[in-house]
């Protein structure tokens, strides 16, 4: 059985982006779960190439544990990011003062 490569990369140990493109593998990954077929990701997705999209869903099903641990993290970092952001920026009334900086400006 031929090795199949990995068909994203994790840029900055980070990140791991479909084939070169920006779309990120929990983005893929997320519509996949939703239903979508590897020609409507492409369709949302157009930057990516489609067998970029059935190579990363063949390897999601092959090491799903693996890529799920992988996204739980992800969720983690990015929770942990927002909470800081709205710490430093608290988005309660954020509406508000945007309306009343329009006027001033207006």
């Amino acid at each position: 059985m031929a090795v199949a490569t990995i068909p994203f990369e994790i840029v900055s140990g980070e990140v791991a982006y479909i084939g070169g493109t920006r779309v990120t593998l929990e983005t893929l990954l997320h519509s996949f779960l939703e239903g979508a077929t590897a020609e409507e990701i492409v369709q949302r997705y157009p930057t990516l190439d489609l067998a970029d999209v059935y190579a990363t869903i063949g390897y999601y099903l092959h090491n799903r544990e693996e890529v799920d641990n992988y996204l739980r993290q992800a969720e983690v970092e990015t929770q942990q990011l927002r909470d800081k952001i709205e710490g430093r920026f608290p988005p309660i009334g954020i509406r508000e003062r945007l309306l009343d900086r329009k006027k001033g400006h207006a």
